[in-house]
């Protein structure tokens, strides 16, 4: 399958997710051309060209570049593959946060694919827009095919911090795999909190859907705690099929992230959801 016609499937399979977060108006998509919330001095644009510095607009209002900044990986410095040589893209993914107690806006670009990955590669940038725009930080947070705000896009661990979430994922005929990110802003730049692997299947007998949720615990820290719910639920589809269908069931399996002073970041309290990556595997 061609990687724009990919994307095309993705995204509608993914439609619930970004839907909710635009109905949430936490994430928006701009026009890249159009000016930055009450100014009249800078353009969506003039920030994706820190990011991608030629990129320009097409005769249809499409937006092509070529080859990004250079940028780490978001889940270790060696990580990812490489840019793509050309990207284009019809606007980003716009997200205001508070992060250190001041206004930043992150944004996210997916650019397609990585030719010596798997991966794709997607850019997520930290500007200041509170005065003359300037790039602080960018990571390439691709861990899959296509790559998304997820919802809700943000949670606030803080009066003055909030946490970024984002996902990866990829699917065929009867399979969606999702790697969901936990990406918290220090100093003004990006750190890995951890990552969420979840997996969808809809077989001849049944379906099984892992839902994710995401919730701020304040306990009197820093940092409030961060828990992760993941709903995984079987759902018999009535069909007659050769093999034997488990049995219909809904349960909840849930990790709290604390912040730990010590180290200076988030530890989980158990393991639990690496042990459902591992079983999400097995079925892969």
């Amino acid at each position: 399958m061609k990687p724009a016609l990919f994307r095309f499937f993705l995204t509608l399979t993914l439609l619930p997710f970004l839907w909710t977060a635009a109905g949430a108006q936490a994430v928006g998509f701009p026009e890249l051309g159009s000016a930055l919330p009450g100014r009249t001095d800078a353009t969506y644009l003039d920030l994706a060209r820190m990011v991608i510095p030629d990129l320009a607009a097409d005769q249809d209002g499409f937006y092509r570049g070529g080859l990004p900044i250079e940028m780490r990986h978001i889940e270790r410095p060696d990580g990812g593959g490489s840019p793509p040589e050309t990207s284009g893209f019809s606007n980003a993914a716009v997200l205001a946060i508070k992060a250190g107690g001041k206004d930043r806006l992150a944004m996210l670009f997916d650019l397609g694919d990585s030719p010596d990955s798997a991966e794709g590669y997607a850019v997520l940038a930290l500007y200041d827009v509170t005065a003359k725009p300037k790039l602080l930080d960018a990571v390439n947070v691709a861990l899959d095919r296509g790559t998304y705000f997820r919802e809700p896009g943000k949670l606030s661990v803080s009066a003055n911090d909030d946490v970024l979430i984002t996902m990866s994922a990829h699917f065929n005929s009867s399979q969606n795999y999702v790697i969901t990110p936990l990406i918290m802003v220090r100093d003004d730049k990006f750190e890995l909190i951890d990552m969420i692997y979840t997996f969808d299947e809809n077989l001849c007998a049944y379906s099984r859907k892992q839902d994710v949720a995401f919730q701020a615990i304040a306990e009197g820290k820093s940092y409030a705690a961060i828990k992760v719910t993941v709903t995984e639920a079987t759902v018999l589809n009535g069909e007659s099929c050769d093999d034997t269908p488990p049995r219909p069931e809904s349960h909840e399996i849930s990790v709290t992230y604390h912040w730990d002073k010590k180290t200076s970041r988030y530890i989980k309290d158990s393991d639990t959801l690496d042990k459902l990556a591992g079983e999400n595997a097995k079925r892969f």
